[in-house]
């Protein structure tokens, strides 16, 4: 078992824990919400998605986050998720993010939505 995201107890007062297919999601998501320099032994980790919430709706902006979010998750999930389609929106200040993905190890579809707002 995998610790759940983000870290809290179960009913028993232990440390949550969530299968593999969650684990996998939680990933993602630690991903794409990190900007580059949040973490102290990995300062490249993350996509940098936030730090672009607020430029300027165009098609170049969502060809930069669907390029941007494409490297990461190559890079750092790569060995872990194939991806299969990804959808990105960014509206007024809320931030979007579809994806399909294939698990590796089992090559189980699945499908994750992610939403923040800033």
């Amino acid at each position: 078992m995998n610790i759940d995201f983000p870290f809290h107890f179960d009913s028993r007062g232990k440390t949550a824990t969530t299968d593999d297919s969650d684990h996998i999601r939680d990933m993602i998501e630690q991903l794409i919400f990190t900007n580059a320099g949040e973490r102290v032994n990995r300062p490249d980790f993350g996509s940098g998605l936030l730090q672009l919430v607020f430029a300027s709706n165009s098609p170049e902006l969502a060809a930069t986050i669907q390029f941007t979010l494409q490297a990461a998750i190559q890079r750092w999930l790569g060995d872990v998720i194939e991806l299969r389609a990804l959808d990105v929106q960014a509206v007024d200040s809320t931030l979007s993010v579809n994806i399909t993905y294939a698990i590796r190890r089992t090559g189980q579809e699945q499908t994750a939505s992610f939403s923040r707002s800033v």
